[in-house]
């Protein structure tokens, strides 16, 4: 008998070692599990052999009442991949969460800003004539201007970095790297930020190859490239919260509004599936509309 523990221990093991998941991804996955562990035990189902259809669908339910529709989800999703891993690897005789299903989550299209505001937002990031201010203009100009993850881009190493191909390697997600352009504009900010910038955060250091560095000279959190981003929205007057999966939401749509296939755009955000990215194709359909339903003297 294969205890529910070990079954989701084994399976972490598999998502991260195997198939190579994000760290990011795999902590969401323990999360997930950790609370279906707790709640089993609570039923005194210790086996993994021993939860039947029902009992899923019980958990499943009890989502509802303390986790929104997208976390629930999420949730389910994680346990359903768990039990497929566990049927596969002959730990049950069936699979006991192949007819539960996650509850339907709302279309929520992403958020993007009118290219004023990113020019505004940029022009609030700090002052340039700073080390910090140095690293805020290039982390921002490089978010918008790549449309990398924030987890990507505070993980850019300084050799990752080709100022004169201008050009980046980013790693994504399960550790698949993709070259990124860098535009004219992005490729100054890190420039700037590379020869006067980093040299100053450095010094207080002890030294790392990562291209984003903290006042201490150690490499820059993805909750301090939210901060910057943060800060930055409200010293320009935008709405907050606003962070850098905006600038991500917004390089995507700008890109499709000015005639981007929509395929450059999934290989440019790392997207395994092009569906993922057609979601931005509504947005500027929708933006489209609005515009013909306020200009155009028949539309209404």
């Amino acid at each position: 008998m294969t205890s529910i523990a070990t079954a989701v221990s084994a399976y972490l093991d598999h998502v991260a070692i195997e198939r190579g998941l994000a760290k990011n991804t795999v902590a969401a996955y323990r999360r997930d599990l950790a609370r279906y562990v707790d709640w089993c035990s609570t039923r005194r189902i210790f086996e993994i052999a021993d939860i039947d259809e029902s009992d899923v669908s019980d958990f499943a339910a009890s989502l509802r009442s303390v986790l929104g529709p997208a976390s629930a989800a999420r949730v389910v999703v994680s346990i359903r991949s768990m039990h497929k891993f566990a049927a596969l690897e002959g730990w049950t005789a069936s699979d006991p969460a192949r007819h539960v299903h996650p509850p339907a989550v709302p279309s929520r299209l992403p958020k993007a800003l009118p290219y004023l505001d990113i020019a505004k937002l940029i022009a609030h990031t700090g002052d340039v004539d700073t080390a910090v201010g140095l690293r805020d203009r290039a982390l921002v100009e490089l978010l918008y201007g790549t449309g990398t993850r924030v987890s990507e881009a505070v993980g850019l190493a300084v050799d990752d970095v080709d100022l004169i191909q201008r050009s980046i390697v980013v790693t994504g997600k399960g550790s698949k790297q993709r070259v990124l352009p860098l535009g004219e504009v992005a490729a100054e900010a890190l420039d700037a930020y590379l020869v006067r910038g980093r040299t100053a955060l450095a010094h207080t250091g002890r030294g790392t190859p990562q291209l984003f560095l903290n006042t201490r000279g150690a490499p820059m959190s993805r909750q301090s490239a939210y901060a910057v981003v943060e800060r930055a929205a409200a010293r320009a007057g935008l709405p907050v919260p606003l962070g850098p999966h905006t600038l991500r939401h917004s390089f995507a749509t700008h890109l499709l509004e000015g005639g981007a296939d929509v395929r450059v755009v999934q290989e440019l955000l790392g997207h395994a599936s092009v569906e993922t990215t057609q979601i931005y194709t509504r947005v500027t359909a929708d933006t489209l509309r609005q515009v013909y339903a306020t200009s155009h003297p028949r539309a209404r």
